[in-house]
């Protein structure tokens, strides 16, 4: 990707998608009303509103390496990142967002990075960075896997456990799971397949997203991360 490619990108957009899309970017100029928090990694393998298909408008996006979320610390402050506790602040408090997804996917680099770590003194701020992610190195026992995932593809999967414990310490996110205004999921992206795996956390694993899989978890209800037998 150079710079070219973004300007040839954007006109072609121009050209092809924007008038098709200008009413609703007039509409989204004095507002927006998302009703999904997204927290997914930086890869740039992962195009999220490709994967599901939406309309700008419609997701609050946070994208960092490991789709790490740090931590609330004492008062409700993150122990790490402000920038991510900001956001998720934002999204739960201002705009309302009814579900908090956290997308984690295969051949994540920072589960490379935490598997088999580099110099600290050459990346100083990715190995402090990394610290958010490294629960996920005790927790395996907790999911059971595809047999022919990596090392690395397990330890993404139970990432996302980690990352939604990590969310769930904000007050603001206690507060509104626990009043029924807020749901918590999590899902991971197979890259090679294009295959989306929701995960089923009483289960303690994740279930394909195909049709059928589609229809069981749509009749849970909207409120609820929880599935009926499978």
């Amino acid at each position: 990707m150079t710079i070219e490619k973004i300007i040839n990108g954007f006109l072609q957009f121009r050209r092809e998608v924007l008038p098709s899309l200008s009413p609703l970017f007039s509409k989204l100029a004095h507002e927006q009303r998302p009703t999904v928090l997204l927290v997914a990694c930086a890869d740039s393998r992962l195009v999220p509103n490709r994967l599901i298909s939406v309309n700008p408008g419609e997701v609050f996006e946070v994208r960092s390496v490991g789709n790490f979320v740090s931590p609330s610390g004492a008062h409700g402050v993150s122990s790490g990142d402000v920038s991510e506790a900001a956001a998720i602040e934002y999204a739960v408090g201002v705009l309302g967002v009814r579900d908090i997804l956290i997308l984690g996917h295969s051949s994540c680099g920072a589960m490379a990075a935490l598997l088999n770590p580099g110099d600290p003194k050459l990346t100083p701020n990715l190995t402090e960075w990394l610290a958010h992610g490294r629960p996920a190195l005790y927790r395996e026992g907790e999911l059971t896997f595809d047999q022919q995932l990596s090392a690395a593809d397990r330890l993404s999967q139970t990432n996302v456990l980690v990352q939604l414990d990590h969310v769930a310490t904000y007050p603001l996110v206690r507060d509104a799971t626990e009043s029924g205004q807020l749901s918590l999921h999590g899902a991971w992206l197979d890259v090679g397949s294009g295959d989306l795996h929701l995960l089923d956390r009483d289960a303690g694993k994740y279930r394909n997203l195909d049709e059928a899989e589609a229809e069981r978890w749509l009749a849970a209800g909207p409120r609820s991360s929880r599935l009926p037998p499978g």
